[in-house]
């Protein structure tokens, strides 16, 4: 499913600035790179998030967000957001928890 292009420009609004943010095409969708890292992404009109191995099981338990499982088998530390948590403050919470947890890593 191709990436929704109005979250995307919502998603890229709110980094615009970000020095260290480039996008690529991936997953079907666009994502938002931090230092190399792989921070948000917007696949349909859900946004993937890289929340990271320990907040990945309490980011479940937020309104909207479910397990990122592109091939069948969920990939911890990652998860999807649908597009009713994304609005008012909710992209820029998600949008925000993802590139903390990539600026935590090393650069690549």
């Amino acid at each position: 499913m191709p990436a929704d292009e109005a979250t995307v420009d919502r998603v890229r609004v709110h980094l615009h600035g970000e020095l260290a943010v480039t996008e690529r095409r991936m997953f079907g969708g666009v994502a938002f790179m931090y230092n190399g890292n792989m921070a948000v992404g917007v696949v349909g009109d859900r946004l993937m998030v890289r929340v990271g191995p320990d907040a990945w099981r309490s980011s479940l338990s937020e309104p909207g967000v479910s397990e990122m499982d592109f091939t069948g088998r969920s990939m911890r530390g990652f998860v999807f957001v649908d597009a009713d948590a994304l609005v008012g403050d909710g992209l820029a919470h998600w949008v925000e928890q993802g590139v903390a947890f990539a600026d935590s890593l090393p650069p690549k």
